[in-house]
């Protein structure tokens, strides 16, 4: 089974421009720690190599997902080693909106510490309220100074103003995601991603790509990514996954803020 989806993976990429496009960065991973999820971070960084994933981000849930670790987890994935068979890793968390004002389930001084922060609405930490209140969230959300991404916002349960919520990340250096995982387990989202995909292009917002993967063979798989991009003809630099250097320079750029801050 792996083999047959390592070559369907290497068929659909050569599928898109020419191979011209490989996403080689996976900004949104759980490992066994979420959990609901089932492998360790060795276990991701090894299938990570065996993908062509060059740097993942491990990015846990936050502690209001009912099963996920607590706030110490978080600060001491300082142990964790930068990188693992020869795959870069940085150290992350997909923190959980708690209320309609943009509040997270993780305090400041745990984000300042991480390298990657997504923000997602989940349906199991937070109600669906109206369009208005959603859109509310992500608002108020994109404030948050340790934020870097929101997280598969184009979840149908969770629907949002899109030119607002692209609007504001502009306005406030964010990144909106595109999940692979959300063409699966998201019933009817490929409208509003598309839709969240062209106001990007539009503004000139860049995006990330997740795969959000919960087992290891999964880290890397953007299929349904991959078709998306092509669909919208998305300009390769607003695409931050398609080299690590976008991502070194990132993180250089926040570290630096944050200790101006």
């Amino acid at each position: 089974m792996k083999e047959s989806w390592e070559k369907s993976t290497k068929l659909r990429r050569s599928k898109i421009g020419g191979n011209k496009l490989k996403l080689v960065v996976d900004t949104h991973t759980h490992t066994i720690a979420s959990g609901h999820a089932y492998s360790t971070i060795q276990e991701m960084a090894k299938e990570a190599s065996v993908n062509g994933i060059e740097m993942f981000a491990i990015t846990d849930h936050g502690p209001a997902m009912q099963g996920a670790p607590c706030l110490f987890h978080f600060s001491n994935l300082r142990v964790v080693p930068s990188e693992l068979y020869g795959v870069r890793i940085l150290k992350g968390v997909e923190a959980n909106i708690i209320d309609y004002n943009g509040n997270l389930d993780m305090p400041e001084e745990y984000l300042r510490r991480l390298d990657f922060v997504i923000a997602s609405l989940h349906d199991v930490c937070i109600e669906p309220a109206s369009k208005k209140e959603h859109t509310n969230a992500y608002l108020n959300l994109m404030k948050n100074p340790y934020v870097d991404a929101i997280g598969h916002p184009g979840t149908p349960k969770f629907e949002v103003d899109v030119e607002k919520v692209v609007s504001a990340a502009k306005e406030y250096g964010k990144f909106i995601e595109i999940n692979n995982t959300s063409f699966r387990v998201r019933a009817g989202c490929e409208e509003n991603c598309m839709e969240f995909a062209m106001e990007c292009k539009k503004q000139g917002v860049k995006i990330v790509c997740g795969s959000d993967a919960h087992i290891s063979f999964d880290v890397g798989r953007f299929e349904k990514v991959y078709n998306l991009l092509e669909k919208v003809d998305m300009p390769e630099e607003l695409i931050m996954n398609t080299n690590v250097a976008n991502f070194d320079e990132f993180i250089e750029n926040k570290r630096k803020r944050i200790r101006k801050g």
